[in-house]
């Protein structure tokens, strides 16, 4: 469906697209071939300006990504192989995110367009994700369950033969990357939280303490870890500092297996409800080393196809930025030059499904 910001194009000659990534603290563009073949993907981190905060500071991330874009998607070209008037299309992710920060990559993307006269596509950063699930795998197959999961967000989608998506459950409260994230800052653990929590945890044993799985209710598709971190928190309170610290590493495991044991068994209770015979799990979660131990263990054990993207492809990358971007030219739209950052920008899937 047309948006606003969006007009058809009689037109558009499919060759290599540059893809932009600002919503949050990640720097990074993009080079896909005609046939959607990745040729760069690069991504400056800006971990080591936010570190000493704890978390991502708005300003400072908006600064970063004004003083790297240009040179980030220069590089991008550069290993791409390519110049500046080969490419044929922008796609720029224009929201969820950091206000501040998405409006350096929309602005940014709209000037290129504009100097070269090619169109630029704004794109929802969750329909990124989505499609990370196919650049490694450009067949995995249809119809599927995906699972978005990331500091952000906690969604299941239904993906249709005709590639349509329908939302099957959603977080209530908070996203399974915050509840490691903010798992993390309880445990004192340096930023960012997530790949700090799952280093720990690899030393510790997920069972050692019962924190509580949150499932709603059966057959409810919707995730809650909200009273999970508040659990998290009651049991450092009752611990000395000692005790903190000589449990530290089980406490992670335990925490990080209520947690990535919810995930699964949702994401495989739609699969289930759904009919579908295959499952992508996509997002910054989906790097999380326990999760996609256990996703393809229950895969093999149920004979079901499974995408897990490479590490590079599940965090905030612009390679997914494009791929998406690809689809949405190819159906002959792009945007206007009033493309505007959308901070809250809701699924781009919401029409929710009973199964």
């Amino acid at each position: 469906m047309m948006t606003a910001i969006e007009q058809p194009i009689s037109t558009w000659m499919p060759g290599p697209i540059l893809g932009i990534e600002t919503s949050c603290d990640e720097t990074a563009a993009s080079v896909l071939a005609r046939d959607g073949t990745v040729l760069s993907n690069i991504i400056a981190s800006q971990h080591d300006v936010h570190r000493r905060f704890g978390g991502v500071v708005p300003e400072l991330a908006s600064r970063a990504h004004i003083e790297s874009v240009e040179a980030i998607a220069a590089e991008a070209l550069r290993e791409a192989s390519l110049t500046w008037t080969d490419l044929t299309g922008i796609a720029v992710t224009r929201g969820p995110g950091l206000a501040g920060a998405l409006l350096v990559g929309i602005n940014y993307a709209k000037a290129l367009a504009y100097a070269l006269n090619i169109p630029a596509v704004g794109v929802s950063h969750l329909e990124g994700h989505i499609a990370s699930a196919w650049l490694q795998d450009p067949h995995f197959p249809l119809p599927c369950v995906v699972l978005v999961v990331s500091g952000g967000h906690s969604h299941l989608y239904f993906k249709e033969p005709a590639g349509l998506c329908q939302l099957l459950g959603a977080t209530r409260d908070d996203a399974a990357g915050e509840a490691f994230d903010k798992g993390a800052q309880m445990l004192g653990l340096e930023y960012p939280g997530g790949p700090a929590l799952d280093r720990l945890a690899q030393q510790g044993k997920g069972d050692s303490i019962a924190f509580p799985r949150s499932y709603i209710k059966k057959g409810n598709l919707d995730f809650s870890f909200s009273g999970l971190k508040t659990s998290l928190l009651y049991a450092l309170q009752a611990m000395d500092e000692e005790s903190r610290i000589a449990k530290a590493a089980d406490i992670a495991a335990s925490y990080q297996e209520a947690i990535v044991s919810v995930l699964v068994d949702k994401a495989f209770a739609a699969v289930r409800l759904s009919g579908a015979s295959a499952l992508a799990v996509v997002g910054g979660v989906s790097a999380n080393s326990r999760l996609r131990e256990l996703l393809q263990q229950r895969a093999a054990s149920a004979g079901l196809r499974l995408s897990l993207p490479p590490l590079a492809y599940c965090t905030d990358n612009a390679a997914m930025i494009a791929a998406a971007g690809r689809q949405t030219l190819r159906s002959g739209h792009r945007a206007t030059l009033d493309l505007d950052a959308q901070a809250s920008l809701a699924s781009p899937f919401t029409q929710s499904v009973k199964l």
